[in-house]
């Protein structure tokens, strides 16, 4: 473990939503509601919890979820995030309630058995662990990591960089700190988790080899694709959102669901500010560059490799079509619900084979609801509301199911 006693600024402060107390208190009124209303619970149980959260809100500035709605609102946040094309499994979202877990120690812990609980013997399952909330003008430990598994982006003396260009900073960031990379760096080299505690101070930790399962990618048939060397690791575990419920934020929330193929297909291994690695790909294939749909050819083998060898391996992964039937079933499910489904089209539509997919053809609108994620207020956190259109829809079914439930009772009295 290696400790930075030097770093003063806290760039958190710069991202958490400002809210006034009076909208704390509204926010956290309405997420009461929903979880009473959604869980069929008794209307007097929820104007006695709203009364309380109110009170403390206004005494303190703060309150404490319950367990179950820190569990329900860690999902509600999940159906709600309008960048995620696999919510249609929002309800099986496991919930790690580590809101007494403070150390970055003992962080860095839980992370490593959240990783080992989520990849388990291949089967990814998605999960979250919520520690700490912010409270007042106290900020608690969390993680900088983006995903706490990541590639490192080693700068090369000649110019250029070995890895993932995306994490060249946070590379030399930590190698800066103490951390040493291995003696012959590659393009896969896996990078410490960085915590930084309440105090400001960051901390290094390695993670366990057998808390990062990874897969070698191979072509199904061509056996020249292995000369590449290509490999990822199949929990993307997200550890740099933070988790807003009911006016509360948790910005130590990481959470992971599974891949989607074109996620390391056509974006990890191809986007020009990442691996970049379509010339190599084409190569290895053998295709002609003249022909003006080589790189089509090259990105939908890419994408053949990555699943196939997923599937090899017995990892979750999922294909871009099959991810956009199953958002058209969640959109469906939750119409049938009288929710508003919140969608952001540039993020639901596959980057391969967009146009054949059924998601390419919907109207989409992100409605930035509350429970959500977000990264900083100043990027998708801008216009994060309470859903009153969704409320009034889902109002008007409560009514509906409490008078259908009168009615058969009524029915079994008299008859």
């Amino acid at each position: 473990m290696y400790i930075d006693s030097r770093s003063n600024s806290d760039p958190l402060r710069r991202r958490l939503r400002r809210l006034t107390r009076q909208e704390r208190i509204e926010e956290a009124v309405a997420f009461v509601r929903q979880y009473h209303r959604e869980n069929d619970l008794d209307p007097a149980l929820s104007r006695q919890r709203e009364r309380e959260v109110s009170t403390s809100l206004r005494r303190t500035g703060h309150y404490e979820h319950t367990r179950e709605e820190l569990a329900f609102g860690a999902r509600v946040a999940w159906r709600n995030h309008a960048r995620c094309i696999g919510r249609l499994f929002w309800k099986s979202l496991e919930v790690f309630d580590c809101r007494d877990i403070t150390s970055p120690d003992a962080i860095a812990g839980q992370v490593v058995e959240h990783l080992r609980f989520a990849g388990g013997n291949g089967q990814v399952r998605s999960a979250i662990s919520v520690f700490a909330p912010v409270v007042g003008d106290a900020i608690p430990a969390y993680i900088e990591n983006r995903q706490a598994a990541q590639y490192a982006g080693h700068l090369r003396q000649g110019g250029g960089i070995l890895g993932d260009p995306l994490n060249a900073e946070f590379t030399r960031i930590v190698t800066s700190m103490g951390w040493r990379p291995p003696e012959a760096p590659g393009r896969f080299d896996l990078l410490p988790l960085l915590i930084r505690d309440p105090a400001g101070h960051r901390h290094v930790y390695d993670l366990p080899a057998d808390s990062v399962r990874e897969v070698d990618i191979r072509h199904p048939a061509n056996p020249g694709f292995a000369e590449l060397a290509l490999r990822w690791y199949t929990v993307p575990l997200v550890s740099d959102m933070i988790l807003t419920i009911g006016g509360i934020d948790y910005p130590c929330a990481p959470f992971n669901g599974f891949y989607m193929g074109t996620e390391i297909a056509s974006r990890n291994f191809v986007d020009h500010n990442r691996y970049d690695l379509l010339d190599e790909v084409g190569r290895v294939l053998g295709l002609d560059q003249r022909d003006a749909l080589w790189k089509d050819t090259a990105l939908t083998e890419l994408n053949r490799a990555v699943l196939h060898s997923f599937d090899a391996a017995g990892a979750t992964i999922v294909d871009h079509h099959t991810a956009s039937r199953q958002f058209l079933d969640f959109a469906q499910k939750e119409q049938a619900c009288g929710r508003v489904v919140s969608a952001n089209w540039s993020w639901i539509v596959p980057p391969q084979a967009s146009a054949a997919c059924q998601t390419f053809h919907l109207p989409m609108r992100d409605h930035q609801d509350v429970p959500n994620y977000y990264r900083s207020r100043a990027l998708d956190a801008q216009h994060m509301q309470i859903s009153y259109s969704t409320i009034q829809m889902s109002r008007w079914r409560w009514r509906w199911r409490r008078a259908l439930r009168r009615t058969r009772a009524y029915l079994r009295r008299r008859f």
